[in-house]
Protein backbone atom coordinates (compact mmCIF):
# COMPACT_ATOMS: atom_id res chain seq x y z
CA UNK A 1 0.00 0.00 0.00
CA UNK A 2 1.70 2.88 -1.08
CA UNK A 3 0.39 6.98 -0.51
CA UNK A 4 -2.27 8.12 -3.67
CA UNK A 5 0.27 9.09 -6.62
CA UNK A 6 0.66 12.54 -7.53
CA UNK A 7 3.33 14.22 -9.99
CA UNK A 8 5.32 15.78 -7.60
CA UNK A 9 6.44 14.52 -4.00
CA UNK A 10 3.11 16.14 -2.59
CA UNK A 11 1.22 17.45 -4.98
CA UNK A 12 -0.80 20.78 -4.55
CA UNK A 13 -4.39 19.05 -3.96
CA UNK A 14 -2.69 16.61 -1.03
CA UNK A 15 -0.50 19.72 0.49
CA UNK A 16 -4.08 21.65 0.68
CA UNK A 17 -5.86 19.00 2.27
CA UNK A 18 -3.10 17.95 4.59
CA UNK A 19 -2.96 21.87 5.72
CA UNK A 20 -7.20 21.85 6.07
CA UNK A 21 -7.01 18.64 8.25
CA UNK A 22 -4.53 21.22 10.98
CA UNK A 23 -2.94 17.11 12.36
CA UNK A 24 0.82 17.33 12.49
CA UNK A 25 0.60 13.32 12.95
CA UNK A 26 -1.25 12.63 9.75
CA UNK A 27 1.44 15.49 7.69
CA UNK A 28 4.32 13.74 9.66
CA UNK A 29 3.13 9.65 8.35
CA UNK A 30 2.04 11.05 5.03
CA UNK A 31 5.72 12.19 4.42
CA UNK A 32 7.23 9.49 6.24
CA UNK A 33 5.06 6.82 4.02
CA UNK A 34 6.60 9.06 0.58
CA UNK A 35 9.55 8.86 1.82
CA UNK A 36 10.13 5.45 2.70
CA UNK A 37 7.27 3.97 0.46
CA UNK A 38 6.27 1.87 3.83
CA UNK A 39 3.46 1.86 6.01
CA UNK A 40 4.53 0.58 8.95
CA UNK A 41 3.38 2.23 11.82
CA UNK A 42 5.45 0.76 14.13
CA UNK A 43 8.67 2.01 12.23
CA UNK A 44 6.84 4.94 11.98
CA UNK A 45 6.27 5.57 15.53
CA UNK A 46 9.94 4.49 16.42
CA UNK A 47 11.47 7.24 13.59
CA UNK A 48 8.80 10.13 14.11
CA UNK A 49 8.87 9.63 18.06
CA UNK A 50 5.11 8.87 18.34
CA UNK A 51 2.81 6.45 19.88
CA UNK A 52 1.49 3.67 18.28
CA UNK A 53 -1.40 5.21 18.62
CA UNK A 54 -1.33 7.98 17.28
CA UNK A 55 0.34 6.47 13.88
CA UNK A 56 -2.54 4.41 13.75
CA UNK A 57 -4.94 7.01 13.87
CA UNK A 58 -2.74 8.86 11.34
CA UNK A 59 -3.29 6.33 8.97
CA UNK A 60 -6.77 5.32 9.38
CA UNK A 61 -7.20 9.46 8.59
CA UNK A 62 -5.28 9.40 5.98
CA UNK A 63 -7.06 6.59 4.33
CA UNK A 64 -10.46 8.63 5.06
CA UNK A 65 -8.77 11.55 3.52
CA UNK A 66 -8.17 9.52 0.50
CA UNK A 67 -4.32 10.04 0.39
CA UNK A 68 -3.97 6.62 1.12
CA UNK A 69 -4.14 4.22 -2.53
CA UNK A 70 -5.32 1.60 -1.22
CA UNK A 71 -7.39 1.66 2.34
CA UNK A 72 -4.93 0.45 4.77
CA UNK A 73 -4.59 -3.35 5.73
CA UNK A 74 -5.54 -4.63 9.06
CA UNK A 75 -2.67 -5.05 11.04
CA UNK A 76 -1.33 -8.76 11.00
CA UNK A 77 -1.71 -10.41 14.26
CA UNK A 78 1.35 -10.90 16.54
CA UNK A 79 1.99 -12.35 20.06
CA UNK A 80 1.29 -8.81 21.43
CA UNK A 81 -0.70 -8.92 24.86
CA UNK A 82 -4.21 -8.40 24.81
CA UNK A 83 -5.41 -4.19 25.33
CA UNK A 84 -7.24 -3.92 28.51
CA UNK A 85 -10.36 -4.43 29.26
CA UNK A 86 -13.35 -1.77 29.90
CA UNK A 87 -12.85 -2.06 33.75
CA UNK A 88 -10.55 -3.21 36.31
CA UNK A 89 -10.63 -6.44 38.41
CA UNK A 90 -12.32 -6.03 41.84
CA UNK A 91 -9.50 -5.22 44.65
CA UNK A 92 -9.62 -6.22 48.43
CA UNK A 93 -7.92 -3.50 50.84
CA UNK A 94 -5.51 -7.16 52.15
CA UNK A 95 -4.69 -6.92 48.19
CA UNK A 96 -3.13 -3.30 48.56
CA UNK A 97 -1.43 -3.95 51.67
CA UNK A 98 0.50 -7.41 50.43
CA UNK A 99 1.39 -6.39 46.64
CA UNK A 100 1.85 -2.67 47.09
CA UNK A 101 5.24 -1.38 47.62
CA UNK A 102 7.17 2.01 48.03
CA UNK A 103 6.20 2.87 44.33
CA UNK A 104 2.73 2.24 45.03
CA UNK A 105 3.19 4.90 47.90
CA UNK A 106 4.66 7.54 46.45
CA UNK A 107 1.94 7.49 43.72
CA UNK A 108 -0.49 8.08 46.59
CA UNK A 109 1.49 10.81 48.33
CA UNK A 110 1.42 12.38 44.90
CA UNK A 111 -2.22 11.78 44.09
CA UNK A 112 -3.58 13.17 47.76
CA UNK A 113 -1.14 16.37 47.12
CA UNK A 114 -2.80 16.71 43.74
CA UNK A 115 -6.47 16.21 44.40
CA UNK A 116 -5.91 17.79 48.31
CA UNK A 117 -8.01 15.13 49.64
CA UNK A 118 -6.86 11.75 51.73
CA UNK A 119 -8.06 9.12 49.57
CA UNK A 120 -11.00 6.52 50.34
CA UNK A 121 -10.59 2.94 49.88
CA UNK A 122 -12.84 3.03 46.75
CA UNK A 123 -10.31 5.46 45.50
CA UNK A 124 -7.55 3.57 46.78
CA UNK A 125 -8.86 0.44 45.04
CA UNK A 126 -8.67 2.10 41.68
CA UNK A 127 -5.89 4.21 41.83
CA UNK A 128 -3.93 0.41 42.45
CA UNK A 129 -5.80 -0.71 39.64
CA UNK A 130 -4.00 1.47 37.69
CA UNK A 131 -0.73 0.82 38.60
CA UNK A 132 -0.83 -2.64 39.00
CA UNK A 133 -4.11 -3.66 35.84
CA UNK A 134 -2.52 -0.82 33.12
CA UNK A 135 0.95 -0.94 34.04
CA UNK A 136 1.28 2.60 33.69
CA UNK A 137 4.90 3.54 34.98
CA UNK A 138 4.82 5.89 38.08
CA UNK A 139 5.96 8.76 36.41
CA UNK A 140 2.95 8.58 33.86
CA UNK A 141 0.85 8.21 36.86
CA UNK A 142 1.86 11.24 38.27
CA UNK A 143 1.45 13.24 35.15
CA UNK A 144 -1.95 11.58 34.67
CA UNK A 145 -2.95 13.07 37.92
CA UNK A 146 -2.17 16.66 37.25
CA UNK A 147 -3.67 16.31 33.85
CA UNK A 148 -7.07 15.01 35.02
CA UNK A 149 -7.15 18.23 37.52
CA UNK A 150 -5.57 20.83 34.83
CA UNK A 151 -8.95 19.81 32.45
CA UNK A 152 -11.67 19.39 34.86
CA UNK A 153 -12.85 23.28 34.63
CA UNK A 154 -12.07 23.98 38.03
CA UNK A 155 -13.19 20.94 39.83
CA UNK A 156 -11.68 18.16 41.24
CA UNK A 157 -11.79 15.08 39.11
CA UNK A 158 -13.40 11.77 40.59
CA UNK A 159 -10.87 8.66 40.74
CA UNK A 160 -13.44 7.29 38.34
CA UNK A 161 -12.50 10.29 35.84
CA UNK A 162 -9.35 9.48 36.40
CA UNK A 163 -9.43 5.52 35.49
CA UNK A 164 -11.42 6.72 32.51
CA UNK A 165 -8.69 8.44 30.96
CA UNK A 166 -5.90 6.12 32.69
CA UNK A 167 -7.66 3.37 30.29
CA UNK A 168 -7.14 5.83 27.42
CA UNK A 169 -3.79 6.25 27.75
CA UNK A 170 -2.96 2.73 28.47
CA UNK A 171 -4.77 1.83 25.30
CA UNK A 172 -2.18 4.41 23.26
CA UNK A 173 0.33 3.12 24.88
CA UNK A 174 1.29 6.13 26.72
CA UNK A 175 4.41 4.55 28.77
CA UNK A 176 6.90 7.66 28.27
CA UNK A 177 6.83 11.28 29.63
CA UNK A 178 8.12 12.27 26.17
CA UNK A 179 4.60 10.31 25.00
CA UNK A 180 2.53 11.99 27.56
CA UNK A 181 3.53 15.55 26.54
CA UNK A 182 2.90 15.00 22.77
CA UNK A 183 -0.36 13.54 23.93
CA UNK A 184 -1.14 16.52 26.09
CA UNK A 185 -0.09 18.89 23.34
CA UNK A 186 -2.30 17.36 20.65
CA UNK A 187 -5.62 17.26 23.20
CA UNK A 188 -5.16 20.68 23.70
CA UNK A 189 -4.77 21.72 20.06
CA UNK A 190 -8.07 19.92 19.74
CA UNK A 191 -9.85 21.76 22.74
CA UNK A 192 -8.67 25.21 21.19
CA UNK A 193 -9.75 24.27 17.62
CA UNK A 194 -13.31 22.61 19.67
CA UNK A 195 -13.52 26.26 21.54
CA UNK A 196 -13.01 28.09 18.40
CA UNK A 197 -15.76 26.54 16.64
CA UNK A 198 -18.58 26.73 18.86
CA UNK A 199 -17.14 30.85 19.10
CA UNK A 200 -18.02 30.93 15.35
CA UNK A 201 -21.03 29.04 15.83
CA UNK A 202 -21.83 31.81 17.94
CA UNK A 203 -22.00 29.41 21.30
CA UNK A 204 -20.37 31.21 24.27
CA UNK A 205 -21.37 31.16 28.02
CA UNK A 206 -22.06 28.23 28.16
CA UNK A 207 -20.46 24.32 28.27
CA UNK A 208 -21.34 22.34 24.76
CA UNK A 209 -23.09 18.95 24.84
CA UNK A 210 -22.14 15.48 24.39
CA UNK A 211 -23.99 15.90 21.29
CA UNK A 212 -22.51 18.66 20.31
CA UNK A 213 -18.41 17.95 21.17
CA UNK A 214 -19.38 14.55 18.94
CA UNK A 215 -20.46 16.51 15.65
CA UNK A 216 -17.33 18.96 16.08
CA UNK A 217 -15.00 16.74 16.85
CA UNK A 218 -16.18 14.35 13.70
CA UNK A 219 -15.76 17.40 11.20
CA UNK A 220 -12.28 18.77 12.76
CA UNK A 221 -11.28 15.03 12.62
CA UNK A 222 -12.44 14.96 9.07
CA UNK A 223 -10.14 17.69 8.12
CA UNK A 224 -12.37 20.95 8.52
CA UNK A 225 -11.21 24.15 9.90
CA UNK A 226 -13.41 26.13 12.39
CA UNK A 227 -13.64 28.46 9.32
CA UNK A 228 -14.97 25.96 6.99
CA UNK A 229 -17.01 24.91 9.80
CA UNK A 230 -18.61 28.51 10.02
CA UNK A 231 -19.20 28.71 6.16
CA UNK A 232 -21.22 25.66 6.88
CA UNK A 233 -23.37 27.34 10.35
CA UNK A 234 -23.79 30.28 7.73
CA UNK A 235 -25.49 28.50 4.97
CA UNK A 236 -27.37 26.35 7.29
CA UNK A 237 -28.85 29.35 9.35
CA UNK A 238 -29.68 31.00 5.78
CA UNK A 239 -31.60 27.81 4.58
CA UNK A 240 -33.22 27.05 8.09
CA UNK A 241 -33.37 30.07 10.22
CA UNK A 242 -31.57 28.45 12.93
CA UNK A 243 -28.23 26.69 13.94
CA UNK A 244 -29.46 22.58 12.91
CA UNK A 245 -26.81 20.49 13.46
CA UNK A 246 -28.53 17.56 11.41
CA UNK A 247 -28.40 19.88 8.17
CA UNK A 248 -25.10 21.16 9.25
CA UNK A 249 -23.74 18.25 9.16
CA UNK A 250 -25.30 16.88 5.78
CA UNK A 251 -23.52 19.86 4.02
CA UNK A 252 -19.73 19.15 5.50
CA UNK A 253 -20.46 15.41 4.81
CA UNK A 254 -21.28 16.12 1.00
CA UNK A 255 -17.87 18.34 1.01
CA UNK A 256 -16.09 15.63 2.13
CA UNK A 257 -17.78 12.82 -0.34
CA UNK A 258 -17.03 15.74 -2.98
CA UNK A 259 -13.21 16.11 -1.55
CA UNK A 260 -13.68 19.56 -1.20
CA UNK A 261 -11.51 20.57 1.75
CA UNK A 262 -10.83 24.30 1.14
CA UNK A 263 -12.69 27.31 0.98
CA UNK A 264 -11.57 28.31 -2.70
CA UNK A 265 -12.75 24.50 -3.87
CA UNK A 266 -16.05 24.85 -2.02
CA UNK A 267 -16.41 28.00 -3.59
CA UNK A 268 -15.94 26.92 -6.94
CA UNK A 269 -17.81 23.61 -6.71
CA UNK A 270 -20.23 23.80 -3.90
CA UNK A 271 -21.87 26.97 -4.67
CA UNK A 272 -25.51 28.00 -3.57
CA UNK A 273 -28.44 27.77 -5.38
CA UNK A 274 -28.74 31.49 -7.08
CA UNK A 275 -31.67 33.67 -5.49
CA UNK A 276 -34.50 33.20 -7.40
CA UNK A 277 -35.28 36.48 -9.38
CA UNK A 278 -38.01 38.90 -7.85
CA UNK A 279 -41.64 39.68 -9.21
CA UNK A 280 -41.94 42.67 -11.69
CA UNK A 281 -43.48 45.19 -9.85
CA UNK A 282 -47.15 45.60 -11.93
CA UNK A 283 -47.46 49.33 -12.62
CA UNK A 284 -48.81 51.90 -9.85
CA UNK A 285 -51.88 53.92 -11.63
CA UNK A 286 -51.39 57.53 -12.00
CA UNK A 287 -53.25 59.25 -8.72
CA UNK A 288 -54.48 62.31 -10.17
CA UNK A 289 -56.23 59.90 -13.25
CA UNK A 290 -57.81 57.62 -10.20
CA UNK A 291 -59.09 60.90 -8.50
CA UNK A 292 -60.71 62.16 -12.15
CA UNK A 293 -62.22 58.81 -12.67
CA UNK A 294 -64.03 58.91 -9.56
CA UNK A 295 -65.33 62.33 -10.06
CA UNK A 296 -66.84 61.71 -13.25
CA UNK A 297 -68.77 58.95 -11.44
Amino acid sequence: MQCAKDDNLMGASAADRLIAAHDGDVALLYLYIRRSGSTDTEGAARALCRTLGEMEAALEKLGRMGLLDPAPAPKPAGPELPPPGDEMPEYSAADIVSRGDRTFTAIVQEAQRALGHTLSTPDLKKLFGIYDYLRLPAEVIMLLLHYCVSVSNGRLPSMRFIEREAFTWANNELRTSEQVEAYIRSQQERRERSAETARLLGITGRELSATEKRYIADWLELGYTPELIAVAYDRTVTNTGALKWGYMNKIIRSWHEKGLFTAEDIEAKDKRRPDRPAKKAEPQPDLDELLSALDKI
